[in-house]
């Protein structure tokens, strides 16, 4: 398995390459976002490891333009900031999931592991709840004609509830199980990506598809 790591601290790519390959995968470095983008396009990562600050170009930027050219591995945010709004334009650039600098190794792995073990298990049979329709081969989504542009983590998002449609998903199941984070560091991404669906997914419907449980969470449920 082979991963790609940009980022432009020398000592930090040396130690996650180092730490990677004791772990068994197969490592390349990028040292900016402009040699990432190229090294990303020419090579078939199964994961990328991706700084936010970075000379040349930014790690949102080179995640936006990846994502633009159809690349569809995981991507693993490195950040210094923390705060929602932070981690929202991470994920809405294109990346799955965040990592706040300075981090634990063991948490990198772990982060790394369910990256490529979610991606693995994306591919399988077509998901469809009334008219909406979700297929985790060309992660492509429609209700009824209307083809429904997502992002990446709204579309993990909606596959999460489509997978469990007509039953109350809680806030902390949804953390779990999409983020792998911990409910209180979350919550508020949550509510934001959820009202992202509804705008996408909702809007011009007369039968809303995803629902408010007060108290308990959320639920998708059949038009």
């Amino acid at each position: 398995m082979k991963i790609l790591v940009v980022e432009d601290e020398k000592k930090v790519a040396g130690f996650i390459k180092r730490g990677l390959e004791e772990e068994g995968y197969e490592v390349d470095l990028a040292c900016d976002g402009e040699e990432g983008v190229r090294c990303a396009l020419k090579h078939p990562y199964s994961l990328l490891i991706m700084d936010v600050m970075m000379p040349r170009k930014d790690g949102l930027t080179a995640v936006r333009e990846l994502r633009q050219e159809g690349m569809l591995a995981p991507v693993l945010m490195l950040t210094s900031q923390n705060s929602t709004e932070d981690v929202v334009a991470g994920l809405d650039a294109g990346s799955d999931d965040y990592l706040t600098k300075p981090f634990i190794f063991a948490e990198l792995t772990a982060r790394v592991r369910a990256l490529v073990r979610r991606s693995e298990q994306s591919r399988g049979a077509e998901l469809q709840v009334g008219e909406l329709r979700l297929d985790p081969v060309l992660r492509k989504v429609w209700r009824g004609p209307r083809e429904i542009e997502l992002t990446i983590k709204e579309f993990n998002l909606l596959e999460f509830l489509m997978r469990h449609a007509g039953t109350v998903v809680t806030r902390a199941m949804i953390a779990d199980r999409v983020w792998e984070h911990s409910f209180e560091s979350f919550t508020n991404i949550i509510d934001v990506y959820i009202n992202y669906l509804r705008k996408k997914v909702d809007s011009g419907n007369g039968q809303k598809m995803i629902l408010t449980v007060r108290g308990q969470g959320y639920m998708l449920k059949a038009d």
